[in-house]
């Protein structure tokens, strides 16, 4: 399965690579540590602890990872992986230069002046938006994540970010095309690459119902962490829709149809249709269900200390997605294994964004560890939890 991705000064926080990050020590003084050892001293410690590594996690025999933090290739068939395993408690925002990318800036969106938003279909009268219009009337939209349907790599899963947006509301902007009487709903539809691809189907764009709109509050973004936008990551303006999978997250707006209400579903909606866990053989964008991140969780990094001179472990990670916060997670290191309650967690207080967590591991024996999460209330739905979507690999050396 190919992966497809997506007016506040909230400043970006900076993060260390995962090669900086383990050059860190704790065991020097604060004065003397250079900028990378603070970063280490300023995790939690683990109480008469000293920190010794950060494991690796992943299939070391995989030759082919691509580096993280780095675009690659071009068009439909690009690529950024943000490094996720340097997060800590507070890192809230992916800096923009960091932040994931599925599909390249087309050739076609390479020039924005003069961009317009062409709002047609079953509306009273037909307008044109310029951006700056869109830009002049733009509000704070809050802090949401973003994630690709298709966070497949097993050693990274770094096609999923979050930034601070500003933007219009979509139910702003229909309040301006004045829809016709009777059932519509709304096509978005964005510039695409039209070239050969070995990873993706061209076509951009996804059909909403009004409902969808407003209880996710979509906007169309004009802002990324208190800046434009960079060209990959859809400027001039690009859709996002809080809490879904970014396929529907249109880049390089450029067309607003409102359309009745037995339209069939797009190539975009069709290619993506499995990984948003839509029902089969679905063709009527009406028949599709709400293409929604539900609450997921998994490890970033897996730190190793020294506590009284015997190896302890931490694992570090994260939890994101879903209309309500899990009130408990559990962990498991082998297949077949017992579960167990994460030892430091809390409740998030929002799903918009990711929140850290970690638990304390002294694991047996030396060896291969698959870990893998699981929400503890059976009445949350967590879809690819449930397929142990994102489980990670750690080889343990010194047990």
């Amino acid at each position: 399965m190919s992966p497809n991705d997506p007016k506040n000064g909230l400043s970006s926080l900076n993060m260390a690579s995962r090669r900086e990050f383990l050059s860190a020590s704790v065991g020097v003084a604060a004065a003397a540590l250079s900028p990378l050892q603070r970063l280490a001293a300023a995790q939690p410690p683990l109480a008469g602890g000293r920190f010794v590594r950060t494991l690796p996690l992943g299939d070391p025999q995989r030759l082919d990872d691509p580096p993280l933090n780095v675009l690659l290739g071009e068009g439909l068939d690009a690529r950024l992986f943000t490094d996720l395993s340097s997060l800590r408690t507070g890192d809230a925002i992916t800096p923009n230069e960091r932040f994931f990318v599925r599909t390249a800036c087309p050739q076609k969106a390479s020039v924005t002046e003069g961009w317009t938003i062409a709002c047609e279909g079953r509306v009273r009268r037909p307008l044109s938006l310029h951006v700056d219009e869109i830009a002049h009337s733009a509000v704070s939209s809050g802090t949401h994540l973003l994630e690709c349907a298709g966070n497949t790599n097993p050693n990274n899963y770094g096609l999923m970010s979050v930034a601070e947006w500003g933007g219009l509301p979509m139910t702003a902007l229909l309040e301006r095309v004045h829809p016709l009487p009777g059932p519509f709903r709304v096509l978005v539809a964005g510039v695409d690459d039209a070239g050969p691809s070995r990873t993706s189907t061209p076509g951009a764009s996804w059909i909403f119902s009004r409902d969808d709109l407003e209880q996710t509050g979509a906007f169309l973004a004009t802002a990324m962490n208190g800046s434009t936008p960079s060209p990959h990551h859809g400027a001039p303006v690009r859709l996002v829709v809080p809490g879904w999978y970014a396929c529907a997250s249109i880049k390089w707006v450029d067309r607003i149809e409102l359309v009745a209400d037995e339209t069939e579903a797009t190539s975009q909606m069709q290619e993506f249709a499995a990984r948003t866990h839509q029902p089969g053989g679905v063709v009527l964008a009406r028949d599709f269900t709400p293409a929604v991140i539900d609450v997921a969780a998994m490890p970033i990094r897996v730190e190793q200390w020294d506590v009284q001179g015997r190896p302890l472990y931490r694992v570090i990670g994260i939890t994101w997605g879903g209309p309500k916060p899990a009130d408990a997670l559990q962990i498991r290191f082998q297949t077949g294994g017992p579960w167990i309650d994460v030892s430091d967690f809390s409740r998030p207080a929002t799903t918009a964004t990711w929140n850290i967590w970690s638990h304390r591991w002294q694991p047996h024996e030396a060896g291969r560890y698959h870990i893998v999460l699981r929400v503890k209330d059976p009445a949350i739905r967590t879809r690819r939890l449930d397929l142990f979507f994102y489980v990670r690999m750690v080889d343990v050396i010194d047990v």
